[in-house]
């Protein structure tokens, strides 16, 4: 027997995470590559809506209830979630990863061989699972394979992926249903897929803890049923499909299962979620206070797609052609974020992006339909340039103060804060359409453009909610990631 054996397990599992390799500087392969993996799911997630309506008429069913291809998925990546970073750390990091990026293209397979609504939705439902573990474990591996001193440039490599595919979403999507066979929309996921294995087996790091607590199984029930109802039930807020009562329950009832599991957090040793990780004010103020900007981020597509084809009348196709100069100004962020960062600070970008974030959006408001396509385009563009900073500072802000021993529960947390915020913006967006609807003096119902501006409006008030929980913040928050400490130390030193 040799002498570890010999050790305490303490002690044999201090030694192995001494061996573990720590994170080394990298430049953006790494982040690219599962950023790819992100940018297949925020793609499938788009692309899907634009199709919605040709499926329909392939399948046999009525295009409102093939929507159940969307919240299936939606149900299904809500549930499995919250355990997302106990299966990373029980089985390993990139051995899950590489699982679920094949999972999900395979599951895409079966999504584009369906025949019946049925087989469509089980289908979408494994999909939702392979989602489940895709976004929050691909950032858990850049997390511990980037040093924190790099974590700015990672994260822009990493969201850039995220931010394209919605706005390539729309453009590709109208394009395979225009001119192929919208199965498609899921077949172009399976090479992406097993580009993206071969890619996680080659070139990621194997960092793995090397204890695991057991599975809070009452936890993961509450947080399943709580995520599932609220994101189910505003899904259907203001669509027509469930009678509000139904959804007034799905809310009520998701709501009161996470005021349960809060309670169970605080009296569980390793609970499925860590609700401590609030207490840190960085991870508080992205996390929480980010909410609001993502809640503007997950409804600007789907109002921005009614706008152009139903308020101004264009195709599927040349909406999403127009809308992808906000894919030009996420391109352009990703490489100032990080002198940007340096030179201001988390808090003082994150103030002052909030504000000009908030106008961009109040900015589409403004749009008619005689109004130049250009400047429609460069509007566009300026929006998603300064969006994508937020998103970029946010993402990154969230984890400048976690221990690497808490970034596996930080990253599910911060993960389902996102799933919730999208989803709420979008339900969000449709209350406030259909009542804007209800104030139409002609009595018509029907949509038009004038309808669309004024929750634009709207959402930009909400987005600057945000400001509450930036404006606390010390003014040198996250300084160890933006480079703002270095920078100011070596100013110093040059006045010396």
């Amino acid at each position: 027997m040799s002498r570890l054996d010999l050790k305490a397990p303490q002690a044999v599992d201090q030694v192995l995470m001494d061996q573990a390799p720590a994170p080394v500087a990298t430049g953006p392969l790494i982040p690219m590559i599962i950023g790819s993996a992100l940018f297949m799911q925020t793609l499938d997630s788009t692309v899907i809506s634009n199709a919605l309506p040709t499926m329909a008429r392939a399948l046999g069913e009525d295009a409102v209830t093939l929507n159940l291809a969307i919240t299936s998925y939606l149900l299904a990546a809500a549930v499995f979630l919250p355990i997302s970073s106990w299966v990373a750390d029980r089985f390993g990091a990139k051995r899950v990863f590489s699982i679920a990026i094949g999972l999900f293209a395979l599951s895409s397979l079966f999504c584009g061989l369906a025949q019946s609504l049925p087989e469509l939705v089980l289908a979408r439902m494994v999909q939702g699972v392979a989602g489940a573990m895709m976004t929050p474990v691909g950032r858990l591996v850049l997390l511990r394979s980037v040093p924190k001193s790099d974590l700015v440039r990672a994260m822009s490599w990493l969201t850039m992926p995220a931010v394209l595919g919605p706005v390539l979403g729309p453009p590709v999507g109208g394009f395979i249903t225009t001119f192929m066979s919208w199965r498609w929309i899921f077949f172009i996921n399976i090479p992406i897929g097993i580009l993206g294995v071969a890619l996680v087996t080659v070139f990621i790091q194997d960092i793995r803890e090397t204890h695991t607590p057991r599975l809070d199984v009452r936890g993961f029930i509450l947080t399943g049923f709580g995520l599932a109802g609220i994101v189910y039930g505003f899904e259907n807020l203001g669509r027509g499909i469930l009678p509000f009562a139904v959804v007034a329950g799905l809310l009520v009832g998701g709501a009161i299962c996470l005021a349960l599991y809060a309670r169970h957090a605080r009296r569980t040793p390793h609970a499925i979620l860590d609700l401590g990780l609030l207490r840190i004010p960085t991870f508080m103020a992205s996390t929480v206070g980010g909410f609001f900007m993502r809640m503007g981020l997950g409804a600007t597509p789907f109002l921005m797609a009614l706008l152009l084809q139903m308020g101004f009348g264009m195709s599927a196709f040349a909406a999403g052609l127009m809308t992808f100069a906000g894919g030009a100004g996420a391109f352009l962020m990703k490489t100032t974020a990080r002198p940007i960062l340096a030179r201001f600070g988390f808090k003082r970008v994150l103030v002052i992006n909030s504000v000009i974030t908030a106008l961009s959006f109040m900015s589409y408001c403004l749009f008619r339909v005689d109004t130049p396509h250009a400047l429609i385009i460069v509007t566009l563009l300026v929006g998603g340039f300064f969006r994508s900073l937020q998103f970029t500072s946010l993402n990154t802000l969230a984890f400048a103060d976690v221990e690497q021993s808490r970034m596996s529960p930080a990253s599910s947390l911060s993960s389902m804060g996102q799933q919730l915020s999208q989803s709420v913006g979008i339900g969000l967006a449709a209350i406030l359409l259909d009542l804007v609807r209800h104030l139409h003096k002609d009595g018509s119902r029907a949509l038009q453009a004038a309808d669309v501006s004024p929750v634009f409006f709207l959402i930009g008030l909400i987005t600057m909610i945000g400001l509450f929980f930036f404006l606390p913040l010390p003014k040198d928050a996250g300084a160890e990631v933006s480079g703002k400490q270095e920078r100011g130390h070596a100013h110093a030193v040059d006045e010396d």
